[in-house]
């Protein structure tokens, strides 16, 4: 055993898809400096690093999304269908750390819905490697010790912010292995462990001053699979935590999270500075929950920025979305002129009542008038929405998605999911809407069956996307088809966008929203007949805007 060597994991995951730019272990890598810093040599095992992904069978708690998402649909319009293990499987990274020999292993557990998958790999280490020490860290384990600790493989959780718990951590663990001295274990900010037969579990840890925290190791991160156009994409987090009062949000400022920090602009610079200095730079991903909230913060960092990208191709992007009441033109002409070209958009709802729930404003007219200065600087949109809330009826978000419609923007319609931590989640857990298992606490397993029902919330997902491609095709052929009568089980063609407008054109005579397998033969998804005729019946009564122009 090293007892100079640390090794943290990010796991594989099991899911419907994967969204490859939104994976980069930012997280580990800032733990790693740290630890680093602390005199240990660190490495990362990226367990997504990878193409490798397989089909597998649905878990049985997912077993009743066969009936929505059974089939292979090749239109521009489908959802998903094979439930895939994304990633290097248990077994490759239990045997790279019986090879490595470390004696500390830290395992990164971020979201609810992915915790077996971290899970399953402490316990396959601890197979192959009892001797290590595993620590499990992130959101997770920080909302359940309790339940985290269950599992014999995990020796120790570090709640919160995890940069300085974890040096102090592996720290204690080698003098007290090397008995140089005895390094109480209570002491370390935000531990849990097992204890004399009962649990020892500290508060939350958080880091007050972003500006501590050394800069992100990015060494370790294996930025060759993280490209967009044969450049290295990335990601900066220059703030956290969010000081409004969202009650689905997690890090939200009634959440049981830390208060909103926000890093100073030359740290923030620094380090991009840092990035670009060492990688081929092409794509910047701001992980903020909000942005541009400080707009003087905001437009100082982004000029130095636009000085910094001078005569470099770089897209930035702010893919958490953006506030519309704190967009002005001001700000978007930074944005423009800095690399932005597509502005992320959260509008909610325009429900009044589902605003209430969901403490928030109604933004409609500051949004609409982002959508705007948006055409005008020629941006494109991507506007947000949730549906399928405790409470939220159908009928609202249908609505939402009408109201987008007219608008000069993409459509992203998120089916709500309890998130630990939130107002929502200790408001709503007692009253039995939850699902059992915490693996389906995510959008694609339609995780509520409250007054939006599982075959409501799919169809307003499957209506999302139709309505974007009749947003593409208002931007590409200047008109959406007119309706048709079906016309035959088979469809002849290799064209997918001649099919799906050909399918489109079905749908909009009968309100049938129908699939295409491989072979060519239709068949027909699994929806509520009422919601799509009302959508049909209320989509000829208004015009629909595409995404790129007016």
């Amino acid at each position: 055993m090293n007892y100079s060597k640390v090794i943290l994991i990010q796991p594989p995951i099991k899911d419907f898809y994967l969204t490859k730019k939104r994976t980069i272990p930012y997280g580990l890598a800032s733990i790693a400096a740290s630890v680093q810093n602390a005199g240990f040599s660190v490495e990362i095992i990226d367990a997504l690093a990878t193409n490798k992904s397989k089909t597998i069978t649905y878990p049985e708690e997912f077993s009743s999304l066969k009936k929505f998402y059974g089939q292979k649909d090749t239109t521009l319009f489908s959802l998903f269908h094979e439930f895939r293990h994304f990633g290097y499987s248990h077994e490759h990274i239990a045997t790279q750390i019986r090879e490595k020999q470390p004696f500390v292993v830290g395992i990164s557990s971020l979201f609810t819905a992915y915790f077996q998958e971290a899970l399953e790999t402490a316990k396959i280490i601890k197979k192959f490697y009892p001797a290590c020490k595993i620590v499990l860290g992130g959101h997770h384990p920080t909302q359940f010790p309790e339940k985290t600790l269950e599992c014999p493989s995990i020796d120790f959780i570090l709640r919160g912010d995890g940069e300085k718990s974890m040096a102090k951590l592996c720290k204690a663990l080698k003098y007290n292995s090397d008995r140089e001295q005895n390094i109480d274990l209570e002491q370390i900010p935000g531990i849990a462990f097992k204890k004399n037969n009962s649990i020892f579990i500290s508060k939350p840890s958080w880091i007050n001053d972003l500006n501590d925290i050394p800069l992100p190791f990015f060494n370790l991160i294996n930025h060759n699979f993280y490209q967009r156009k044969n450049k290295t994409s990335t990601t900066v987090v220059s703030s956290r935590g969010c000081p409004m009062q969202c009650s689905y949000c997690s890090v939200s400022s009634l959440a049981s999270y830390a208060p909103f920090r926000q890093r100073s602009i030359e740290n923030v610079i620094h380090e991009i500075k840092d990035q670009i200095k060492n990688q081929n730079i092409g794509f910047i991903d701001f992980e903020d929950e909000n942005l541009c909230l400080n707009k003087q913060w905001f437009l100082s960092l982004f000029s130095k920025i636009k000085q910094l990208f001078a005569r470099k191709d770089i897209e930035l992007r702010a893919m958490n979305g953006l506030y519309p009441p704190a967009i002005d033109e001001e700000i978007i002409v930074m944005m423009k002129e800095s690399g932005f070209k597509t502005l992320n958009l959260s509008l909610g709802s325009t429900s009044k009542q589902q605003l209430e729930k969901f403490k928030r404003k109604d933004v409609r007219p500051s949004f609409e008038k982002a959508v705007e200065l948006a055409q005008k600087h020629n941006l494109e949109c991507v506007s947000y929405i949730i549906a399928a809330a405790p409470g939220q009826g159908a009928q609202d978000s249908l609505k939402d998605l009408l109201y987008l419609a007219q608008k000069r923007t993409l459509i992203g319609l998120s089916i709500y999911y309890p998130a630990p931590g939130s107002v929502d989640y200790k408001l709503y857990k007692d009253k039995n809407i939850f699902p059992k298992y915490f693996s389906l606490m995510r959008s694609s397993a339609l995780p509520l069956d409250d007054k939006t029902s599982r075959i409501e919330a799919v169809t307003l997902l499957r209506l999302s996307r139709i309505l974007n491609f009749m947003k593409h095709l208002k931007d590409t052929c200047k008109s959406i088809p007119k309706s048709e009568p079906f016309a035959g089980q088979k469809i002849k063609s290799s064209d997918r966008q001649a099919v799906s407008k050909k399918l489109l054109q079905y749908f909009l005579d009968d309100g049938i929203i129908r699939g295409v397998d491989p072979d060519g033969r239709i068949y027909s998804h699994l929806i509520d007949p009422d919601l799509t005729c009302q959508f049909i019946k209320k989509i000829k009564t208004i015009t629909i805007s595409g995404s790129v122009t007016g």
